[in-house]
């Protein structure tokens, strides 16, 4: 792909030098490493570079530099979310987007698995009873058996359903196309017919890529209606949930409780009344994240630098306009 006889030069978007940077003594000796963590000095590093880095996978400087890059056809997100990333000046471009899709799909899926457990077992309410010494006698609910909607059927949907099923949950899946027999999910439903199927699951799993198609994908009438006795999880963005809506339901009762781990703005305000709620867990954007998981953002990365260099296609392509990686 580099197409002529200058170096290649990589600039790493996010990082002070190479201590930051998980196995980067990997990388082949004669490409050019700079270093960026502000928009200044992106700015002064992207011209001459072919590749960038994007180790601070929400940060905002690529926009702002964008005018001075003048050589760059290829940009890694360590992240398997772009929406960050995805201004129409770079989607209009021939600079190929990669992303870190699968690293994160079995985390998130015993994160999900993990709130559904909690919230059936009590185990925030046992908590607050210990620390009080309040010996609490009561009956808890069992999972086998339970309905769970997933709403995104990417790689970390699947993983999800994948682990949900064996754990004896009924899963069914929403996708942009219907389909029958999938072996995932048995059946995929399409999103236009999603509020048609929220008024019989249990569980709602909200893991959908961040796109304008998303933006307010659930708000009053989807929480509406849903069981008054569901739980709402979202592991998605926060553009895709109407967060006003969201804590008027989970106030009036119209759902029983929700697990979170992203917001509207993160870190999300101190003001806000989800840090207070009881039937409310509140994580940082931490559900994918496990240690060493960056370890292996850069085996995909480095994957994918071999790729660069020899002309061969590149692994986890980004449809720039979709906003996700669609095969």
């Amino acid at each position: 792909m580099t197409g002529d006889d200058m170096n290649d030069v990589l600039v790493i978007q996010g990082a002070d030098g190479p201590d930051e940077v998980d196995n980067l003594n990997r990388l082949p000796d004669d490409i050019e490493v700079r270093y960026a963590t502000s928009t200044e000095q992106l700015s002064a590093a992207l011209p001459g570079a072919n590749m960038m880095l994007g180790w601070a996978f929400k940060s905002q400087a690529t926009r702002a530099a964008w005018p001075l890059r003048d050589r760059l056809e290829w940009i890694h997100w360590c992240g398997a979310g772009v929406d960050a990333l995805l201004f129409e000046e770079l989607r209009d471009s021939d600079v190929v987007l990669t992303n870190s899709r699968g690293v994160f799909d079995r985390s998130m899926a015993e994160f999900t698995l993990g709130a559904m457990i909690s919230f059936a077992k009590q185990f925030t309410q046992t908590w607050r009873f210990q620390q009080n010494h309040d010996w609490q006698y009561r009956e808890t609910e069992q999972l086998l058996g339970q309905q769970v909607l997933v709403v995104g059927v990417g790689s970390i949907g699947r993983e999800i359903g994948r682990m949900l099923r064996a754990f004896g949950l009924e899963v069914e899946g929403v996708g942009r196309r219907a389909r029958s027999d999938d072996p995932d999910f048995n059946v995929v439903h399409a999103v236009d017919g999603l509020d048609a199927l929220l008024p019989r699951f249990d569980y709602v799993v909200l893991i959908t890529p961040g796109t304008a198609a998303t933006n307010n994908l659930f708000g009053g009438t989807q929480f509406q209606l849903m069981k008054q006795t569901s739980r709402f999880i979202n592991l998605s963005r926060g553009t895709v949930v109407d967060e006003a809506a969201l804590i008027q339901a989970l106030n009036s009762g119209e759902i029983a409780g929700a697990a979170l781990d992203v917001y509207e703005t993160e870190p999300l305000p101190q003001s806000s009344p989800l840090w207070d709620m009881d039937n409310v867990f509140v994580s940082p954007h931490m559900s994918g994240d496990y240690i060493g998981h960056m370890a292996t953002v850069m085996d995909i990365f480095l994957d994918n630098v071999n790729r660069f260099r020899a002309g061969e296609p590149l692994n986890n392509i980004v449809d720039k306009r979709a906003g996700f990686v669609s095969s």
